[in-house]
């Protein structure tokens, strides 16, 4: 549907109404979503059923590996990002890239009405444990439906406003959880948010 839709744009748009324009746009818009919704799925699945392989890794490599892979969330946006140095942990370096990569394309989705995004990455004690925070300056949410984040297809903002499957973080909780580790956030509306994580070692 998709490949014959884009065919229909690029080679016939001369020939159509603006109406039947806008509804071809509308259809590839959908269609690329959808795909979108099938591979995080896929992932999701891909991610309860394979075994990890772990092995001692630097977080602040993984942070740095999931910053390339958001070069273009970057573009024409000003973002201060205060890292403070993250510790050695045995992991499955590709599967916590990933949630790296999650939690900081979220922080920057949800700090793009801001002039100036400012992302913390850190570490800090809750109990006898460390654990792993990222910190934004964006909109928020209401701490009252924190426990709905991590399961799929919940969403506390609009499609509209913000765009994205409801599948990320169900994908994170659930790396986590796999490697024995815990995750959670904290928020309050207009005040940003900070999602803090386990790994056991750290």
């Amino acid at each position: 549907m998709a490949g014959y839709a884009q065919i229909l744009q690029e080679d016939h748009s001369a020939q159509l109404s603006k109406e039947a324009v806008f509804y071809l746009e509308r259809i590839v818009q959908g269609s690329e979503k959808l795909s979108r919704l099938i591979d995080d799925l896929l992932n999701l699945g891909k991610v309860g059923r394979q075994p990890l392989v772990m092995q001692m890794s630097e977080l602040d490599e993984l942070v740095d590996f999931a910053l390339r892979d958001l070069v273009s969330d970057l573009q024409n946006r000003v973002v201060t990002w205060q890292r403070q140095p993250l510790p050695a942990v045995k992991c499955d370096v590709g599967l916590i890239t990933l949630v790296f990569v999650n939690l900081l394309s979220n922080a920057l989705k949800y700090s793009r009405q801001r002039e100036e995004a400012i992302i913390a990455i850190g570490t800090t004690t809750v109990g006898r444990e460390t654990a792993v925070f990222i910190r934004d300056n964006g909109v928020g949410f209401d701490p009252a439906y924190k426990d709905k984040l991590f399961g799929v297809f919940q969403r506390l903002h609009s499609a509209a406003a913000f765009e994205g499957t409801g599948v990320g973080l169900a994908t994170v909780e659930r790396i986590i959880r796999n490697h024995g580790g815990r995750i959670w956030a904290e928020s309050q509306p207009d005040q940003g948010a900070t999602f803090y994580f386990t790994l056991p070692g750290m």
